[in-house]
């Protein structure tokens, strides 16, 4: 539970991503990217994931409704990859993180229901580990925030070799100043300052649906032509400096398996209306 799409970067380099924020201007949309990210990953034993994981985590998410917790947070399903959940949750500040995380621990009937929801949830488990992450607006593009109609996610992290930043920031560079002359193109970056071997970095991607997918492919053409030959020739050249490994992942977003706020939920009802089971 809660506690860059296109050509890779070594051939050529495509994002498209929006965040995830707390703060709201009207419903469904976000103000920025949260500043800070909590990833918790569970990854679930075979057979164990779908309906059953889904009445686990239901009790997460009666336990924080009845307890009235501030913070939200959003659960998707992975497509691709070993069978896993991730929780996704934005803050304001680390203080902001360390408010929420008491406010759990000094409600008494909260943290008694959540401890009876983690072992439950526990059975259907191999492991979980949670990351932390800082938004990167320097090396995001035209970031929107929007949730209504997304059903899908795809996530992109990049291990870059230590002591290789720099190249890695001239790769974004090249690639944000490509994807500025495209209406279409647009993205947030985070970096991991917990949980993971740094330098690390992520791109999230929302999806309202596969076709999307298609249509991204077909913008590559685009981007690389934008690029031209001597700048595709630096980007590979960047990119073996400072990369050294990267995966991509599809995921799907469970509304059973969130807690999300009202305003999203009425903006976007059938896909978000629903009462913890």
């Amino acid at each position: 539970m809660k506690k860059l799409y296109g050509f890779l970067l070594g051939a050529s380099f495509l994002v498209a991503t929006a965040g995830i924020a707390v703060a709201q201007d009207k419903p469904g949309e976000m103000h920025v990217p949260p500043p800070v990210l909590t990833i918790t990953r569970e990854l679930v034993k075979p057979g164990k994931s779908g309906a059953e994981h889904e009445r686990t985590e239901s009790a997460y998410v009666k336990a924080l409704t009845n307890g009235k917790a501030p913070g939200h947070y959003i659960a998707l399903t992975s497509l691709s990859g070993k069978p896993r959940a991730l929780f996704l949750t934005g803050f304001d500040s680390f203080a902001s993180w360390e408010k929420e995380n008491k406010y759990e621990g000094e409600n008494v009937a909260l943290a008694a229901a959540l401890e009876r929801a983690s072992v439950a949830d526990g059975e259907l488990l191999d492991s979980e580990d949670q990351s932390v992450w800082i938004y990167r607006e320097d090396q995001s593009l035209k970031q929107t925030g929007n949730l209504v109609g997304i059903r899908y996610m795809e996530f992109e992290i990049f291990q870059v070799k230590p002591g290789h930043e720099e190249e890695w920031n001239a790769a974004v560079k090249i690639v944000k100043d490509a994807y500025a002359k495209l209406p279409d193109a647009h993205w947030a970056m985070y970096q991991n300052v917990f949980g993971r071997e740094a330098p690390a970095f992520l791109v999230i991607t929302p999806r309202k649906s596969a076709s999307e997918i298609d249509s991204d492919f077909a913008n590559g053409k685009q981007f690389v032509d934008s690029l031209g030959p001597e700048g595709l020739k630096k980007l590979n050249e960047l990119s073996a400096s400072a990369i050294a490994s990267s995966e991509r992942n599809m995921f799907a977003i469970s509304p059973k398996m969130s807690y999300m706020d009202e305003d999203l939920a009425k903006a976007d009802p059938d896909f978000w209306g629903h009462k913890p089971e």
